[in-house]
């Protein structure tokens, strides 16, 4: 008898010690890994004014709103464009917001949320060029930033269109610019929002719109199958109909 009762008693602490288990880890918060490339203002970008240089930007308000809501804690891991996809498929990631635009040649290697944000194609470049239109860059040197959508739609418009552009091709936009600014690029393909935040920095930039493309939709992108993607997806359109999208695009789209 007093065996069974000591059975009985080691079972119940077994029983007790696996309930508080797993009370504990409901208590604590999951975290989600975030992929991005901190080279783009004013998406996302190293903010050299924060006392310890954080990411900051539309694409990371965004992020930060929508992981709160969903009760999750969010880390940030700062990377190349051109090595984001690669980092979902690895799983050194959860997600990517980066500015990126889901495009049907990204869609067969990741899944994309709906879209958050309208963006417009344009061509970034010196006003003593003199470059006002695509034609205008018959034989020029440009720079456009591996593995955008930008390069695909350089190299598309080169061809189609016969201009013999020379391209340079950098991981990071800012130092396209900086190429620009010196006079070793002629111009940079980039988009509207982007652009923005370089000519208000330099008056001797300008630029225009690339002719015969429709506004493209920003989206964040997922490993196939992503089971927190809808998640993400409800609270997109929540902020569309509460206006926090708005608020956060007036934050940083607008001109002060």
């Amino acid at each position: 008898m007093k065996k069974l009762i000591l059975i009985c008693t080691a079972l119940m602490l077994v029983l007790l010690s696996a309930c508080g288990s797993s009370s504990d880890g409901d208590s604590k918060k999951k975290t989600l890994t975030m992929a991005t490339s901190a080279d783009y203002p004013p998406f996302e970008f190293v903010d050299s004014k924060s006392s310890n240089s954080s990411i900051s930007g539309f694409d990371i308000d965004v992020a930060k709103y929508i992981t709160k809501q969903l009760g999750y804690d969010l880390k940030i891991k700062d990377m190349e464009f051109s090595g984001l996809i690669a980092a979902l498929n690895s799983k050194r990631a959860d997600f990517v917001i980066a500015g990126m635009l889901p495009t049907p040649e990204r869609k067969k290697s990741v899944d994309f949320s709906d879209g958050y944000h309208q963006i417009k194609q344009v061509v970034v470049t010196s006003k003593d060029k003199n470059i006002k239109t695509i034609e205008d860059l018959k034989g020029k040197k440009v720079g456009l930033q591996l593995g955008s959508t930008q390069e695909k739609l350089a190299e598309s418009v080169n061809k189609q269109k016969k201009l013999g552009m020379k391209f340079e091709k950098l991981n990071k936009l800012n130092e396209l610019v900086e190429e620009l600014k010196t006079g070793r690029l002629d111009a940079v393909f980039s988009v509207d929002t982007v652009a923005l935040g370089y000519l208000k920095q330099n008056n001797k930039l300008t630029s225009f719109y690339v002719p015969d493309q429709p506004d493209y939709p920003t989206a964040i992108a997922f490993p196939k199958d992503s089971k927190i993607r809808e998640d993400f997806n409800k609270e997109i359109k929540k902020m569309k109909e509460n206006g926090k999208m708005d608020e956060l695009v007036k934050k940083w789209f607008t001109i002060k």
